[in-house]
């Protein structure tokens, strides 16, 4: 048996204004910061010792990785970085309050944009490319994401980068954020596209699942602190 850990990053002044973030870099709120130390003080308890750490290139989500990685007194494991991990892009909405896109565009639609497999928000006229990205192809740039567009860019990472350390019996640990972690769990439940809008990943809370050595999932649990 081998585990996987995702966690969500912790509350973002995104989160707090509650706009749509996506790639947008946005840091952490102290409240978000209290909430990364509360999940690495839960992985704590649970007493594992991971082998790699992978995160997105956007800093809410490093900034998360780092204070669990101290919390569970684990700075020296390996750490890679990756725009696969990165939040679904939420193209024209970006930086737009999520209430006034329901009072623009209707609560039906709005919800059909965040909670659904396909459907994709409103795109960028063209993409927005920061310096992060200027080694990387321009095509790897979106205009916009449906949670299916994301899964396929976050497949990949999946197969080259996680999945071998679990099948060699090494335990990982995921911090991302909500989209791309639904993503990964519709993926290990084989969830059908048609009830992923009832999963959610809150902030900071440690999803721990126990695989077996083909990858099926013989456990799933929440990790809370006592």
């Amino acid at each position: 048996m081998v585990q996987l850990v995702l966690i969500r990053h912790g509350e973002s002044e995104a989160n707090f204004a509650n706009t749509y973030t996506g790639w947008s870099d946005v840091p952490l709120t102290a409240k978000g910061e209290q909430q990364a130390q509360a999940a690495g003080e839960a992985v704590a308890q649970a007493g594992i010792r991971f082998n790699h750490v992978h995160t997105s290139v956007l800093k809410r989500a490093i900034k998360t990785a780092y204070i669990v990685q101290s919390a569970i007194g684990q700075d020296d494991v390996a750490i890679t970085k990756s725009w696969r991990l990165n939040e679904r892009h939420y193209g024209a909405l970006r930086g737009l309050n999520k209430d006034l896109t329901r009072e623009a565009f209707g609560k039906e639609q709005v919800a059909q944009w965040r909670r659904s497999f396909t459907q994709t928000p409103p795109l960028l006229q063209r993409p927005s490319r920061s310096r992060r990205y200027h080694r990387f192809p321009a095509s790897i740039i979106p205009r916009g994401e449906s949670l299916a567009t994301a899964t396929n860019r976050l497949l990949p990472y999946w197969t080259d980068q996680i999945a071998p350390g679990l099948l060699a019996g090494e335990n990982q640990l995921v911090v991302a954020h909500g989209s791309t972690l639904r993503a990964m769990v519709k993926f290990l439940e084989a969830i059908p596209d048609t009830e992923i809008d009832r999963v959610e990943i809150g902030n900071a809370q440690p999803l721990c699942y126990t695989l077996d050595m083909q990858l099926n999932v013989q456990n799933k649990a929440w990790l809370t602190k006592e």
